[in-house]
């Protein structure tokens, strides 16, 4: 099988702009998530998708990989199919399935991304899955910046909401509170499916790409990730991660490098 992972990046970021190259213990954000990708051994390939020729003269600086796409794709899902097609290109090998990982998840451990693959080597019926964590706090669950996630009994996503959900206010117990971790496989000819369908109202109301998939009536395949996630929204997120990586051992691998 060839999995390849691919990690859209663009530098207009509506809630920070700039984003990919922000530093963390001085190496930008994508330098981060490119290098912890490329250590997972279930990829063959990991290439960084950007529309910005900055973001990919840093990528190839320090021996990455980058394709340039279109400046016009709103969704990141958009953004790989096209990458997808020009990396087959490149390498005149034929891609089984993208992993698509976002370029906002700095301390990516690459055995999540094994997690989210296991399904999808385990069941050919399986086209898309998708990581959850855990939400701990009422501050993250009420964080619009935050995708939480409702599930089916057998683990396929029924929503994906900014929104708290599911409700707090008409149960006496705790609710599973679970967050979307954009961790994200597709089986090639689903992800160009995928990218044929016009935006769903859904997607567009929450700017959730994964609602696409949900409003055609199809399943994405959840899996509770064992590792804690901490996404980088805000200049605030960007601190609290750089203090993380002081206990990090995974960044000493290629910070010197």
């Amino acid at each position: 099988m060839q999995i390849v992972g691919v990690i859209p990046a663009r530098m207009a970021s509506t809630r920070f702009p700039n984003k990919p190259m922000a530093k963390i213990r001085g190496i930008p954000m994508i330098g981060h998530v490119y290098h912890r990708c490329a250590m997972c051994s279930l990829l063959n390939d990991v290439f960084v998708a950007t529309c910005d020729k900055e973001v990919y003269d840093y990528v190839e600086s320090v021996g990455g990989k980058a394709v340039m796409t279109a400046d016009t794709h709103e969704r990141a899902s958009d953004r790989c199919a096209e990458a997808m097609l020009k990396i087959e290109e490149l390498t005149g090998k034929p891609i089984d399935i993208l992993a698509m990982i976002q370029g906002d998840e700095p301390m990516v451990h690459p055995e999540m991304i094994g997690e989210a693959l296991q399904p999808m080597l385990e069941d050919p019926a399986v086209l898309v899955t998708n990581l959850m964590g855990l939400i701990e706090s009422r501050e993250e669950f009420e964080d619009p910046n935050q995708v939480k996630v409702v599930l089916d009994k057998y683990d396929n996503a029924l929503f994906f909401s900014r929104e708290p959900v599911p409700s707090r206010k008409k149960y006496s117990g705790r609710p599973p509170m679970f967050k979307q971790v954009p961790i994200i496989p597709f089986r090639r000819d689903f992800l160009l499916t995928y990218n044929s369908m016009e935006q769903t109202p859904l997607e567009i109301i929450e700017s959730v790409d994964m609602l696409r998939i949900l409003e055609n009536g199809m399943k994405i395949r959840m899996i509770k990730t064992r590792f804690s996630t901490h996404a980088v929204d805000t200049a605030e997120d960007l601190k609290h991660v750089e203090a993380l990586m002081e206990n990090d051992q995974l960044v000493r691998l290629y910070e010197r490098a």
